[in-house]
């Protein structure tokens, strides 16, 4: 080999000298460069898995809030329906209350006018008795006594009363 330019010791050593280095780097600079490399995968892997986790957290999150959210408006529409029942209702009783008191103030009305109205009846008489007296006196020239009076105007009055009816 020496005709090739190889030295045999030459090359021994220098396949020695590169096992060593190899082994010495292996161990000194690959071992931990591979192991930097594990542990920043195992990161990123970790990091990917969480932001999964994230996401899917967040996507469970926004679907409670929409149905919360949908139970509240359904929750708020049934409370805005009972409130318009109620005010309805409340409306209701309120205008029969009016309409009842309205009637009954009514009914009062009419009964002072029919008391007024037959005390206004009754004095009516008490004045046409009077002038049915002075005007029976002044025609017969003479006193009709208070029975005899009283006597003939119920008799008038009676046979008033049957002829308006």
């Amino acid at each position: 080999m020496d005709a090739l330019g190889i030295n045999i010791a030459t090359l021994l050593t220098q396949i020695v000298s590169f096992l060593v280095l190899f082994f010495i780097l292996s161990k000194v600079l690959y071992s931990p460069l591979v192991k930097m490399l594990d542990q920043r995968a195992a990161k990123i892997k970790e990091s990917l898995d969480l932001a999964e986790k994230t996401k899917n957290d967040s996507e469970e999150q926004t679907r409670i809030i929409e149905e919360k959210l949908n139970e509240a408006t359904a929750e708020g529409q049934a409370i805005i329906a009972e409130s318009r029942k109620v005010a309805q209702k409340f409306r209701d009783e309120e205008l029969a209350k009016v309409k009842s008191d309205i009637e009954a103030e009514r009914t009062k009305v009419a009964t002072n006018i029919q008391r007024e109205k037959d005390a206004a009846i009754e004095e009516i008489r008490k004045e046409f008795a009077g002038l049915a007296v002075a005007a029976a006196e002044r025609v017969i020239g003479k006193s009709v006594d208070s029975k005899a009076h009283k006597d003939l105007i119920e008799q008038v009055l009676k046979e008033g009363t049957e002829v308006n009816q």
